[in-house]
């Protein structure tokens, strides 16, 4: 791996664990209430709109962001990154719509570094692909010269 690839490996890894342990961590509290309530932060139009109780929204919230924790963790890493990333934005959203315009920047500041685990993810994945994919080169073949 050349040099530079190096040096942004240790941030990538910091950054897929922190987008895996995030999410994992909020989504099932979405079921315990230890950390917040989560509720207070749906927003009164959310609320108009949505066909379900808050709660139950939440839960299904909590769903999506321990899946989406676990996936940053396999192979999918890029791909959940980018879903992080959406979802993140749209909870800012949300929040700027119930007025909590402090906790709305920090969300779209997270959603910035989702969005550039993808990115360095990709990177990383190309460069390791040519690094381990072997070069085949066809044989020559040369022409049988006769001298006349």
């Amino acid at each position: 791996m050349h040099d530079s690839m190096k040096q942004l490996e240790l941030p990538r890894v910091a950054l897929r664990i922190a987008f895996a342990l995030v999410p994992i961590l909020a989504g099932l509290d979405k079921f315990t209430y230890w950390l917040t309530d989560w509720s207070q932060y749906v927003a009164p139009t959310a609320r108009a709109v949505l066909p379900v109780a808050p709660e139950t929204f939440l839960y299904a919230a909590g769903v999506i962001e321990v899946l989406v924790g676990l996936a940053i963790l396999t192979r999918w890493t890029q791909i959940a990154s980018y879903v992080a990333a959406a979802w993140l934005t749209l909870i800012a959203a949300n929040l700027v719509l119930a007025g909590f315009f402090d906790i709305a920047v920090r969300d779209l500041v997270m959603a910035l570094a989702a969005f550039t685990l993808g990115r360095l993810t990709a990177v990383h994945d190309a460069a390791t692909a040519t690094m381990t994919t072997p070069v085949t080169a066809e044989p020559r073949r040369v022409a049988d010269r006769r001298v006349a």
